[in-house]
């Protein structure tokens, strides 16, 4: 099973649905479960997709050096994948990853499943609980 917030859910879908009809690749982070308190009931390191990483970031050097220097390392085991022509299933082009969540129009709720790395169909669970607040502030 898949777990993700409602909001990263949400967020994916628009970007899918701005982007339309060119295809989306979005590398996916996660928070454990036992971060959100009493808001998920999820044993406590069950990974919830909470955050992506900018497509844009590091294209200019991965076109040149082939290094994906936009995703920090250890990070990013999940993709999104929007197919705006379909199939709603990962495809051979896709970067695979431990999972890969892809998305057909109409853009709902309905329209995006998760996949393994070898494509079998996973249960997604949306989550509508707020990940933890993160700050740049020095404790």
């Amino acid at each position: 099973m898949v777990f993700i917030t409602r909001g990263l859910h949400d967020a994916l879908l628009d970007m899918a649905s701005e982007a339309e009809p060119e295809r989306v690749t979005v590398v996916l982070a996660t928070t454990p479960a036992e971060e959100f308190g009493d808001d998920v009931e999820l044993d406590p390191e069950t990974p919830v997709l909470t955050h992506f990483y900018l497509p844009e970031a590091g294209r200019s050097v991965r076109a040149v050096f082939g290094m994906d220097l936009g995703t920090p390392a250890g990070r990013g085991r999940a993709k999104f994948v929007s197919h705006p022509q379909g199939p709603a299933e990962p495809t051979r082009e896709d970067d695979f990853a431990a999972a890969v969540l892809v998305a057909v129009p109409p853009w709902d709720d309905a329209s995006m499943d998760a996949f393994d790395r070898s494509g079998t169909r996973l249960s997604l669970e949306i989550l509508d609980a707020e990940p933890p607040r993160e700050s740049l502030a020095n404790d």
